[in-house]
């Protein structure tokens, strides 16, 4: 597989005007995507930049690298992924699908990392094209943390790929003596929640932003990044969680629009926490996860 090797993370107004140049392009039909990884072999984790990402999204101070926050490291990879020719799709209009977090070391404040992207598969949606792409973490060598994100592009004709499951992990949480999940608690998020996620993470989306880019994109207000209302329910669930050997699944559903009050419901199993976002009544779902071999 070909490799592309950044001595710094990818960013800044020249990648900007690539992703808004993708708006041009008219993919044909796609049978897979060009096996490209995007490298950055040393990055350092920060204690400001880990402070500022817990004070955001309501970790504690202390402890370990909080579960989520890798995606940040490997985020401007992703983006300069999509952005370029290896990607047939323009990067405006991409829906968040689901997210998956697999944490087999912790990390730590000091550490120096490798940091790898690349695509994954495709599947066929109802709606459209499914494409994920993987994300790796590694320390010494060895891999501490990967993530899949699945994406997918509303309209594309005969898209390729295997069908996509569109049940997901809830086909394996559906079973009748499953505990019904019970409100734990409500949650405040601030209008300017994008803006500042945006800042943090280099992910300025207009459909975060401001009301008025919102709704050139067809939103009636900015509506909260999907990783940080994953990261902002897993700091509420557990704080002290010993997440290492544990698997994080998000199935994103429903935009959450700002400001916002949801509602955070959690059903405890043996080996596993399931938990949903929802709006403050309780009717609406943001997204849905499953959470196994987290020790809360």
């Amino acid at each position: 597989m070909k490799q592309l090797i950044f001595d710094r993370p990818p960013g800044g107004w020249p990648l900007m005007l690539r992703v808004a140049a993708t708006a041009f392009k008219r993919a044909p039909v796609v049978e897979a995507l060009s096996a490209v990884t995007r490298v950055l072999p040393e990055v350092a984790v920060r204690a400001q930049h880990v402070d500022t990402y817990r004070r955001l999204c309501g970790f504690p101070p202390e402890g370990a690298v909080p579960l989520t926050y890798p995606q940040l490291l490997g985020f401007s990879l992703v983006l300069d992924y999509l952005a370029s020719v290896d990607c047939p799709w323009p990067v405006l209009g991409l829906i968040h699908l689901g997210n998956r977090i697999e944490q087999r070391e912790s990390i730590a404040v000091g550490d120096v990392l490798r940091v790898e992207v690349c695509p994954g598969r495709l599947f066929a949606h109802p709606k459209g094209q499914v494409l994920t792409v993987e994300m790796k973490v590694s320390r010494a060598g060895m891999p501490v943390w990967v993530a899949t994100q699945t994406l997918l592009r509303r309209g594309v004709a005969n898209p390729a790929g295997p069908a996509f499951d569109i049940a997901g992990f809830d086909a394996n949480t559906a079973a009748v003596d499953a505990p019904p999940l019970e409100q734990l608690a409500s949650i405040q998020v601030a209008a300017d929640t994008g803006r500042r996620y945006a800042r943090l993470s280099g992910d300025f989306n207009p459909i975060h932003l401001w009301p008025f880019t919102a709704k050139l994109f067809g939103f009636r207000r900015a509506i909260a990044h999907g990783l940080w209302s994953q990261a902002r329910a897993v700091a509420q669930l557990g704080p002290n969680a010993a997440c290492v050997g544990s698997v994080l699944d998000t199935r994103f559903m429903a935009p959450l629009m700002l400001p916002a009050q949801p509602s955070l419901w959690v059903a405890r199993e043996e080996g596993c926490l399931r938990f949903e976002l929802r709006d403050a009544k309780g009717d609406r779902v943001h997204f849905r996860s499953l959470w196994t071999g987290a020790r809360l």
